[in-house]
């Protein structure tokens, strides 16, 4: 049992029960909803203003059920609107640019299912003497997209006070708390608002202050701002050939919607441009053809809509420069170009070495062959003359003249393949003339036939033999008395002539 229950009692409670000697154990609970009337945390408050300020009223209730509030003006319901305002679920009221009409009881009602209760406040507003009039004639005109200026007239009475001019504004679809002012001179009856959006509506009215006060608000008057036109477009040139240059530009979102685009182009210092060509919005390139590659070229695009045109972009394109440009940056193929040449190089040069090793292998054996037959017919003409030959006894045997010193029954008895061996050494012999025909010991010369050459043979027992250049090779007898064996001794003389 809960004796003198309130609202801190409320909430879920649980009853347990066990059985005796088991672990068997039962639960129940239960919702205890304490209904509080409404009562107030913080009940209106009477204020006092002067005219043609703000009043604000604030009404805070607690409850179980959240109580409801609900505003009266004089024991009439109070309907929000205008420059009456209700905020935060109805627990503020605030009354704008207060009049005599707006002096009066204001009282706050919370009611909940458990109960209701009131409490009341005065607005007293307060009139000096002395206040300024109301401004008259406000008038509203946009200068453009951002920029709407006010002008009014001087109040028609106690204007010697004013100490200046408050203008509000407000967007017209925002609520009256919304709005801002703006300090304006006594002496200026007129005040440019800038910073506005492009095409919205604006409501504006007007007061006069004096040290005692403000007088009554003017009239409203709403006026709505110029349209904007389009941002200047990126503009962008590209070079097709020597001819033709592509425009290409992209719209800019930073201002109003356009609906087309205008492209002007001209050759720099001619008195007007070609255009303009017009353009769609989803078009956003275009090709200028017929142009002269050695001029210089001015290109402009700008966007418009129905509010005008918007600011041109310009470009200046030299298509000399371009075509200049484009040669010089063409794509080089050095490195291939280099390799080729030095792979055909290599080649030329390996056909050249191989043709000059086919040739000079042609004349060696050319020469060869000339050589071998000259030698030949040399050997042939040979006069078949005895040759004194004078010998020295040599302890060393007959080993000189390339082992031409055998005897002579060996070569008598040798072969005709040994013949056909020492032939080149004969043939060497007996190249030079034979000058020495006078010498008394002569042999007989026994012809071979070999391969159509003619050999002669003679026996080593004196000769003597004459070599081309300075020096005289003799072979000479050697003195009787040697050994049995004669052998073969080298004299040389120097030649006389």
């Amino acid at each position: 049992m809960i004796s003198d229950v309130g609202v801190q009692h409320s909430g879920i409670y649980v009853c347990a029960a066990n059985k005796p000697g088991t672990r068997v154990r039962r639960t129940a609970q239960g919702r205890l909803v304490v209904q509080a009337p409404a009562e107030f945390l913080q009940p209106p408050q009477s204020i006092s203003r002067p005219v043609g300020t703000t009043a604000i009223f604030t009404c805070q209730a607690q409850g179980d059920p959240v109580p409801q509030l609900t505003w009266l003006k004089n024991g009439q319901i109070l309907e929000p609107g205008g420059h009456v305002k209700l905020r935060n679920n109805n627990s503020t009221l605030t009354i704008y640019s207060i009049s005599q009409e707006d002096e009066a009881i204001y009282q706050c009602i919370a009611e909940n299912s458990a109960g209701s209760t009131q409490a009341s406040a005065r607005l007293t507003v307060l009139w000096a003497d002395g206040l300024p009039g109301v401004p008259s004639l406000v008038r509203a005109e946009a200068l453009s997209p951002t920029i709407i200026q006010v002008s009014w007239k001087e109040p028609a009475q106690n204007t010697q006070e004013i100490i200046g001019y408050v203008l509000h504004i407000r967007r017209t679809a925002d609520p009256v708390e919304m709005e801002y002012q703006e300090a304006v001179s006594k002496v200026t009856l007129q005040q440019a608002v800038g910073d506005l959006e492009p095409s919205t509506s604006y409501t504006f009215y007007v007061k006069a202050y004096t040290s005692r006060g403000a007088s009554k608000p003017s009239e409203s008057t709403t006026e709505t701002t110029l349209g904007e036109v389009p941002a200047p477009p990126s503009l962008f040139t590209k070079l097709v050939n020597s001819s033709v240059v592509q425009a290409v530009w992209e719209p800019s979102s930073k201002m109003g919607q356009n609906q087309g685009f205008k492209l002007y182009y001209r050759r720099v210092h001619a008195p007007i441009f070609t255009g303009p060509l017009i353009f769609n919005r989803n078009v956003t390139c275009y090709n200028i053809t017929e142009l002269d590659s050695t001029l210089v070229y001015e290109i402009k695009v700008l966007a418009f809509n129905q509010h005008g045109d918007g600011n041109a972009t310009m470009r200046f394109v030299s298509l000399k420069e371009a075509v200049e440009k484009a040669v010089l940056n063409s794509p080089c193929n050095c490195v291939k170009d280099e390799q080729i040449k030095t792979s055909t190089t290599g080649i030329i040069i390996g056909i050249h070495i191989g043709v000059t090793c086919i040739v000079f292998c042609v004349l060696f054996l050319m020469f060869s062959y000339r050589g071998r037959l000259m030698i030949c017919k040399t050997v042939q003409a040979t006069p078949q003359t005895g040759r004194s030959v004078a010998l020295e006894t040599s302890s060393q045997g007959a080993l000189a003249l390339n082992g031409l010193s055998r005897t002579g029954a060996e070569l008598n008895g040798s072969t005709a393949g040994k013949i056909r061996g020492d032939s080149n050494e004969l043939e060497r012999l007996f190249s030079g003339p034979s000058d020495r025909a006078d010498d008394s010991h002569m042999l007989e010369s026994i012809p071979v036939s070999l391969n159509d050459t003619q050999l002669s043979t003679v026996a080593l027992d004196d000769f003597n033999l004459v070599m081309e250049g300075d020096r005289e090779v003799q072979f000479q007898e050697a003195p009787t008395g040697g050994r049995g064996a004669r052998d073969m001794t080298w004299v040389t003389q120097q030649d006389q002539g």
